[in-house]
């Protein structure tokens, strides 16, 4: 606690105990020791390219603006031009959208592709830290995307024989693992918090990474292949990130109606509303998870198997998040009925 960088108590916010929020540079730190490990592995060293480094470079540069935020509470437009200087580091190591699928397949300007690479990148980095709310729920669901990038990547990599979707996978097998090894310390009741240096950092890995995949493939190898393949690089990421882009654009349409600003603070995210009916903090994280997988995972296998498989897991994941929301409401409704039962202590007032 002496470095300040520690969530006070607020009004909004769910936890009760004063909570470090330097998360952040734990996963920095260990994506730093994997990648000098990788990069002296004789099979994959020539995986760390230089959209790797650039990848590295622009991920140290937001989480240390992260951990600064955590500890001085920045204001957002310090933030925006820190996360456009983040893409910018990006742009100058080859990370920059390249295509998209228009009428076939339009390459673009330059230009053009700097702008939408900066704002894909800004848009995702505050996705996730919209939705870390709710102890482990960034975090798991960043894991359920990053698996749904790398199982594609992999794929295409390894079974379809594109080596150049290798640098993806590596970078995602990473963000996995990061996930994965703070999740346990950041599960409900969290001892620690991923903090805006790992908010930041996780979304910045995440939108790069899907950048680079499209700039490394070659769409017309792919294309030859499978049609369907040529678009999910590009449609995965908002697949992935369905849950999250779809709080951050409902915050802002709600704050901006109330006359509000588009990042002020509220409880009424998607997280908070399924705590009033009923759900704990592992439920509600639960559920998001299997949301986030449930338009993530049947993009995937849209991609390479047939379309019936995919619809299966999309309807198998739906039903089994739904069973989760119908127990709490029949365990909220049960609770309510039984205190509505109780008999009430009656008072003389002659």
């Amino acid at each position: 606690m002496s470095s300040g960088a520690y969530i006070q108590l607020r009004s909004r916010d769910l936890h009760t105990d004063i909570t470090p929020r330097w998360g952040g540079l734990a996963m920095w730190s260990s994506m730093s020791i994997t990648f000098l490990i990788v990069d002296h592995l004789r099979l994959v060293g020539t995986a760390f390219t230089r959209e790797l480094t650039g990848i590295f470079l622009a991920g140290t540069f937001i989480m240390l603006l992260g951990a600064i935020d955590d500890r001085f509470d920045l204001d957002s437009l310090t933030k925006f031009a820190g996360q456009v200087l983040a893409a910018g580091i990006l742009l100058l190591h080859g990370v920059q959208i390249l295509w998209l699928p228009i009428n076939g397949i339009l390459t673009l300007p330059s230009n053009i592709g700097a702008v939408l690479t900066v704002v894909f990148v800004m848009l995702v980095i505050n996705a996730v830290n919209f939705v870390d709310g709710v102890d482990g729920l960034a975090t798991g669901i960043v894991a359920v995307c990053a698996m749904a990038f790398f199982v594609f990547s992999y794929i295409l990599a390894v079974t379809n024989g594109f080596s150049r979707a290798g640098a993806p996978s590596l970078v995602m097998a990473v963000v996995f693992g990061l996930c994965i090894g703070f999740l346990p310390h950041n599960y409900h009741p969290a001892k620690i918090f991923m903090g805006d240096s790992g908010a930041m950092f996780l979304g910045l890995l995440l939108s790069a990474s899907a950048v680079t995949l499209t700039g490394q493939i070659d769409v017309n190898a792919v294309a030859d292949q499978n049609s369907r393949t040529t678009f999910v690089p590009l449609i995965l990421p908002f697949t992935v990130l369905a849950i999250p882009l779809l709080d951050l654009g409902m915050a802002v349409v709600r704050r901006l109606k109330a006359g509000k600003s588009p990042f002020a603070a509220d409880r009424e995210h998607l997280h908070h509303r399924l705590l009033r009916m009923g759900n704990s903090q592992r439920e509600v994280a639960i559920i998001m998870y299997l949301w986030t997988a449930m338009f993530a995972f049947p993009v995937v296998i849209a991609a390479f198997y047939p379309l019936w498989i995919s619809a299966v897991v999309f309807v198998a994941i739906g039903i089994s998040s739904a069973a989760l929301i119908a127990r709490s409401l029949i365990r909220t409704r049960s609770s309510h009925s039984q205190e509505s039962q109780e008999p009430k202590e009656i008072v003389d007032h002659e």
